[in-house]
């Protein structure tokens, strides 16, 4: 189950992520989103669970969670759409 995690501190890591959603069972992945140029958390990210009833407990137990002072938000994941690159040079 892939989840997005929005409303996240800009000083969350990824380990916190982790460590965060594993009190919920197995994480198989916690990506962080950051800014390509400098680096910085955008404040979201994703993590993924093997289990969906892990998935679905980690969701319950953590959304509108405050953590770092910021109540997280926490939904499925959309699947990403495909990108359509129009760009003219």
């Amino acid at each position: 189950m892939n989840m997005y995690v929005s409303n996240l501190s800009f000083h969350t890591s990824e380990e916190d992520l982790r460590n965060l959603f594993s009190a919920f069972g197995n994480v198989s992945s916690a990506k962080i989103i950051t800014d390509r140029e400098s680096g910085q958390s955008r404040g979201f990210g994703f993590v993924e669970m093997d289990v969906v009833a892990e998935g679905q407990a980690a969701m319950k137990g953590l959304n509108n969670k405050e953590i770092e002072g910021r109540a997280l938000s926490v939904s499925i994941a959309k699947e990403r759409a495909p990108r359509t690159d129009n760009k003219r040079w």
